[in-house]
């Protein structure tokens, strides 16, 4: 009997640590979102999703999309979260996102937090012209080569 309670005692401490590191670690990585502009733009999009929304179903008062969007504003961001730190989990350790956030608070971590969402934009367009060039050249070899 007194093994079993050592056990079970054992178990449970263990428990409340994995579940202590875990509240951490997913503070750390909400603390890493909000440095590094990833919250904002989880938002942003979650807005963007709304709007459209509001556009198909009109007839639903405005007041009502209102309080939709501040609740899902809210427990969707959670949500997202709850889902993405297994991801960091799986690639990055407690002490990297502390020191990711750390740089966030620099005068150079806030300059890339600022322009991430432009470059990003512009990497797209960037990207699109590229593989489109790549394509054809492809294409092109295929097409010499009787294809």
């Amino acid at each position: 009997m007194k093994k079993i309670f050592l056990f079970l005692l054992l178990l449970c401490s263990l428990s409340v640590q994995s579940f202590s590191q875990n509240a951490e670690y997913k503070a750390a990585v909400q603390a890493m979102f909000e440095a590094s502009g990833s919250d904002a733009t989880f938002k942003a999009a979650l807005s963007q999703m709304m709007s459209m929304l509001r556009g198909q179903y009109s007839s639903v008062d405005a007041s009502i999309w209102d309080e939709l969007e501040a609740e899902f504003m809210k427990s969707s961001m959670m949500d997202l979260l709850d889902e993405m730190v297994p991801v960091y989990q799986r690639h990055m350790s407690l002490e990297d996102l502390k020191a990711i956030t750390e740089f966030y608070k620099t005068p150079a971590g806030k300059k890339l937090a600022e322009k991430t969402p432009l470059i990003t934009q512009e990497s797209m367009k960037v990207g699109e012209k590229w593989g489109k060039g790549v394509a054809e050249k492809v294409l092109a070899r295929l097409q010499e080569k009787g294809y």
